[in-house]
Parts: structure tokens; sequence; C-alpha cells
């Protein structure tokens, strides 16, 4: 049976920053966009709240704004590489965020199968984001059950890697877990744990246990 690999972006592929936090480094933004993950990771705020203030902070955003800070996050190393043999193995990759669409969208260039993020509007910003699209860590796990529906497999399947509050409820709907340069909200949770800053490295404790 093949396997669904299902992938956190922020603090997980990305190491200890986030996507909003890389846009908004382009924009002079970062300390707000900054002092903005702190709330929603205390749980101050939630998803739809932290988008619409993201949003605003971006009125000037462009196409441009979005692919230098694309093309320069710290990514952890050998993702495509990590991706490419997930592929090879006849399985599947997908990456699951509540971070704007707009940027997580981009790595299925990388080799994911899919890419899911809240949906903002195009960029330039033109029309608010509307709270509707913006997902959760509850809808991660129904975006799972879809992902596993269309590639023909069973939660039982899946393998889930994540570093934070947001991971919590698919690391306990999926049978194994990695938990990725990850905070005290996964403490006793995640099958596996990782520190470090290459994929490879923590897809390796999975690789083999089929």
């Amino acid at each position: 049976m093949a396997r669904l690999h299902l992938f956190d972006l922020d603090g997980t592929l990305l190491r200890g920053t986030s996507a909003p936090v890389e846009i908004s480094r382009q924009l002079g933004l970062e300390a707000e966009t900054v002092a903005l993950d702190r709330e929603i990771s205390a749980g101050l705020i939630g998803p739809p709240e932290y988008a619409a203030r993201v949003h605003a902070l971006w009125a000037d955003l462009t196409e441009a704004h979005v692919a230098a800070a694309f093309e320069g996050a710290p990514w952890l190393a050998r993702i495509r590489e990590v991706w490419a043999e997930i592929r090879g193995q006849g399985d599947y990759c997908a990456v699951v965020s509540l971070s704007p669409s707009f940027f997580v969208e981009r790595l299925t260039g990388w080799g994911a199968h899919a890419a899911y993020g809240s949906r903002f509007p195009a960029v330039p910003f033109t029309e608010p984001v509307d709270p509707a699209g913006v997902l959760s860590a509850a809808a991660k796990v129904l975006i799972a059950d879809r992902l596993c529906e269309e590639f023909g497999v069973t939660r039982a399947d899946c393998v889930a890697y994540g570093d934070s509050l947001s991971d919590k409820d698919l690391f306990g709907a999926v049978p194994v877990s990695v938990a990725v340069n990850a905070d005290g909200h996964l403490a006793g949770l995640a099958t596996h744990s990782y520190i470090g800053m290459d994929l490879w490295e923590a897809y390796e404790l999975v690789r083999s246990s089929r």
C-alpha cells in the first residue's frame, strides 16, 4: 500500500520562521509579523484574525516580493531529494499549511503532489481575505482525509511532519508522525522527533517502516 507524507510548512520545512515572516521581511515588516506569530502560537488570536492582520500589513505586496521571500527563505536541506524519493517509491507527498496559498502552492514546483494553504486573494491585493478560506488545525485533518481519498490511501497509511500546535490534531489522527524542530505542544504525541536542518534525516526515521 502506498503512503501519504503530509508536511507542515512554518517551523517544519522552514527552519525557525514562517512564510508570513519571510514575506514581511521583503517589506521591512518582519518585527510586526514575528509579534503576530507569537500571538497565534500562544493562542491569543486565531487563524482568521492572524490572516486579516497580515493581509493589512501587505498592502504593498507584489509577486516579486513573494518570489524573493520564497527563494531566500531558510529551507531545510534536501526537501526536493526527499520528495523525489517518495515519488520514486510510489508514495505521495503533500504540504498542508495555515500560511497563504500563494506561497505554499509554489512547493508543487519542488515535487509535492499537492500543496494547500489558507486562501488569500491574488497579489497585489484588491480585496479582503475571506475568513472562510483560512485554514485551522482541524482543517488540516479534513484536507488529509480529502487527499487520502484522492490518492486511494487511508489515514493508516499517512505520515505527518510538523512542529507546533497547528499540527496537534493531525498528529492525533494518523499513526506515524515526526516532530521536526518542534515546540512543547507536540511533546509526547510524535512517533519520532528530529532536531536539525536536513529533511532527509527526518525522513529516514520513517523511511524503512512500511
